[in-house]
């Protein structure tokens, strides 16, 4: 009877506490923990947490669920100096959002927390993030030396002078990843006499596709690297890094949706400037979205592609771009476009609605890319370049020649090196 009595009187350990304003105002947040940790966690104010993690209990906590909203902005400093006291006593933080802008979320996660989750939350993710918190860490695999390419990253070698090409779809299902996929692989294996060093990176950090069109796993490397760039060197970058075939290496899109100004325009150049020192060229996949980093790619391109379609919606996307950039005094001149899915050599009346469009716009179309058909889609579902899909494609045919073009300018420029 005593040791029953007991067994029910026992109160469960806690491993884990939320820290909030208020954490009535997260009533999912006090679902997910109840449904994860049953009675094993606890509830900390603001003003009380930092000296709760600096005791003994707080020291054998698992994690913290920092919840945080618009209100409490302006307590920036104070909530950074939890996320410090709980990284100094080893416990791990997950943090809360709603309605907190891009800049303070990026001032939070560098400070140290190790997730984040929108709020409300989404089914499963508190779980998964969790998940995430108990993997071991990857760097206890390091003691001896790695090869080219593995499962924890790619080991770069320094001294390149990359040639930076971006390709930017100013329409949807325009075709920018699929060009900049299949440009990335031709470069990186149409070399006469040696195959130059690719990476292809997705700044699509929302619902870039990159990884699903080269079935590539998307690293958690790469929100780190992003939430830190500040800090990266090359062997931090190579960590994010995944080759394909071991042709060329690949930085994919974040595993989360990310906001697009989570980085800004130094942490880009830095991005752009580590990845030119270690590859012959660098593709970048740009997201439609025009963003305050978009002006720092355009500068630094050696060639900026603007893919469009022969339609009204590419027409009136060309024009307002034009006017953007022409009122900031930016190089719209430096902008070369692509017409995708143009029409064939023998569809006269098709030829005479592109030098039309090309004229009403007042730019020129120099690259035509002809329609590839279902195909195209077909390799990319597959998770496969055309060259290995379908070599005879006439898309891929029109690739190759833009990739030899540029294979031939970079040959001629190290020749006069």
């Amino acid at each position: 009877m005593t040791n029953a009595t007991q067994q029910q009187t026992e109160p469960a350990p806690i491993v884990a506490c939320t820290i909030s304003r208020d954490v009535q105002n997260f009533d999912l947040l006090i679902d997910d923990m109840e449904a994860l940790l049953g009675e094993g966690w606890g509830d900390l104010g603001f003003d009380e947490a930092t000296a709760f993690l600096n005791q003994p209990d707080g020291r054998s906590l698992e994690f913290v669920a920092m919840a945080i909203d618009a209100i409490d902005e302006p307590d920036l400093p104070m909530l950074s100096q939890v996320i410090h006291a709980a990284k100094e006593n080893g416990v791990k933080v997950i943090l809360i959002a709603e309605d907190v802008t891009p800049a303070s979320l990026h001032h939070l996660l560098r400070d140290g927390a190790d997730e984040f989750v929108p709020y409300p939350l989404p089914e499963g993710e508190l779980a998964g993030a969790l998940e995430r918190l108990r993997q071991p860490a990857p760097a206890a695999v390091q003691s001896e030396p790695a090869p080219a390419t593995n499962a924890e990253g790619v080991r770069l070698s320094g001294g390149g002078d990359g040639v930076l090409i971006a390709v930017h779809g100013l329409a949807g299902g325009v075709g920018a990843t699929t060009l900049a996929v299949n440009l990335a692989y031709e470069l990186a294996t149409g070399g006469k006499e040696k195959q130059p060093k690719v990476c292809l990176i997705d700044l699509g950090l929302q619902f870039g596709s990159v990884s699903t069109y080269l079935d590539l796993p998307r690293r958690e490397a790469v929100y780190e690297t992003l939430s830190d760039i500040e800090a990266m060197d090359g062997d931090s970058f190579g960590q994010a890094l995944v080759s394909f075939e071991d042709k060329m290496q690949v930085f994919t899109a974040p595993s989360d949706i990310l906001p697009l100004d989570i980085i800004g325009p130094a942490e880009i150049k830095r991005l752009l400037d580590i990845t030119r020192e270690h590859f012959d060229y660098v593709i970048v996949d740009m997201p439609s979205t025009v963003v305050q980093w978009t002006e720092t790619v355009l500068t630094e391109a050696q060639l900026y592609f603007a893919l469009i379609e022969l339609d009204m919606r590419s027409a009136q996307n060309t024009l307002r771009l034009k006017r953007a950039l022409q009122s900031e005094d930016l190089p719209f001149e430096k902008i070369r476009f692509a017409l995708n899915r143009a029409p064939k050599f023998t569809d006269l009346q098709g030829k005479s609605r592109v030098k039309r469009l090309a004229d009403s716009l007042a730019i020129s179309l120099d690259v035509q890319l002809p329609d590839g058909g279902r195909t195209v889609m077909q390799a990319c579902d597959h998770g496969l370049p055309l060259a290995s899909h379908a070599a005879k494609n006439p898309l891929r045919r029109e690739i190759v020649k833009l990739a030899q073009q540029l294979n031939a300018i970079g040959d001629s420029d190290a020749e006069a090196a």
